[in-house]
């Protein structure tokens, strides 16, 4: 589980009350002490665990930093997903806008987690956005999975049939 308490924007000196490039902010629309609590996968946690070892974290309980344990600088993240494309994807990907930035695996998680069967709901609550922001941006991963919605619709009224029938196991 992770437990996430806030957020960093870069916005540049110009446009932040001190002049820090930075922006440190609570969570959107929550108390400023407010945290969300994100269940994660067995394997991320595994991951997680290993760059903490590595690494440590920030004194703030920041993850990552640059080497001089400041925030890492948002062109830093360019060159290494310039460098992860190039290296992960065929020459056909690279041209295409498929992975362009870095905040598209978030568009890339949330759609796969909705074309997995995950609840609408249970996305939501993940992705710290409403029911409706989800629907909005999500809806059209929604209109593919009619065939398994039917087959978990037929799966649950079969149970039902079989329950209300009396054929219930014994233990």
């Amino acid at each position: 589980m992770l437990n996430l308490s806030g957020g960093v924007v870069t916005s540049g000196k110009g446009w932040t009350d001190d002049g820090e490039v930075h922006e440190v902010h609570s969570l959107k629309r929550r108390a400023a002490s407010a945290t969300r609590p994100v269940p994660i996968l067995p394997q991320f946690v595994r991951m997680l665990r290993a760059h903490v070892n590595r690494f440590d974290v920030a004194p703030d309980g920041r993850l990552f930093r640059n080497q001089a344990g400041n925030y890492v600088d948002a062109a830093a993240y360019g060159i290494t997903w310039a460098r992860a494309r190039e290296y992960a994807l065929t020459r056909t990907e690279r041209t295409s806008r498929l992975a362009k930035r870095p905040y598209d695996l978030r568009h890339a998680g949330i759609s796969f987690w909705l074309y997995s069967g995950v609840d609408p709901a249970e996305c939501a609550r993940r992705a710290g956005q409403s029911i409706e922001v989800l629907f909005r941006h999500y809806a059209k991963f929604l209109d593919g999975l009619r065939e398994q919605a039917n087959r978990l619709i037929e799966q649950s009224m079969n149970e039902w049939q079989r329950v209300s029938q009396g054929d219930v196991p014994e233990g």
